[in-house]
């Protein structure tokens, strides 16, 4: 069954997963998810912009920022719209960490996602993240008399 969702579910959906940051919205508008939206579909409904490909729209965002010198990621969501409503089950993820110089360390796809299925951001991090080293032990390492 479709959920169809209206500009304010939508955003507070993904706000409410931790997915607060600045997004750019079809290349274009950047700012916080429903101020890019709408500056994009203000612009998009004056004639301006191209029509939107297969009816979805194009978000991006860094869900992990440390530095230009550290690997970052990156999350890619192609959202279904139509008649002014978003519909999750039609959206396409990407998941991507990349290196410093843009090199893609690892990536995940996610498909036919619901508004519990979506990821939080932490979670969406620890699927492109490497497993954690094996620590040593936390006693001393020294040589005893």
């Amino acid at each position: 069954m479709k959920q169809l969702l209206d500009l304010d579910t939508f955003a507070k959906i993904l706000t409410d997963k931790g997915y607060n940051g600045y997004f750019h919205t079809e290349s274009c508008c950047a700012g916080e998810l429903k101020d890019s939206i709408s500056e994009f579909l203000k612009v998009w409904n004056n004639g301006k912009e191209a029509p939107l490909l297969a009816n979805h729209l194009h978000l991006s965002t860094y869900i992990e920022w440390n530095g230009n010198d550290k690997p970052n990621v990156m999350c890619n969501m192609w959202v279904k719209y139509e008649n002014g409503k978003f519909n999750l089950q039609e959206t396409e993820m990407y998941i991507r960490r990349t290196d410093r110089y843009g090199q893609l360390l690892k990536q995940s796809k996610l498909t036919n996602l619901t508004a519990s299925s979506v990821p939080t951001v932490k979670e969406a991090i620890a699927q492109v993240s490497d497993t954690p080293k094996q620590q040593l032990s936390s006693r001393s390492r020294r040589f005893k008399l």
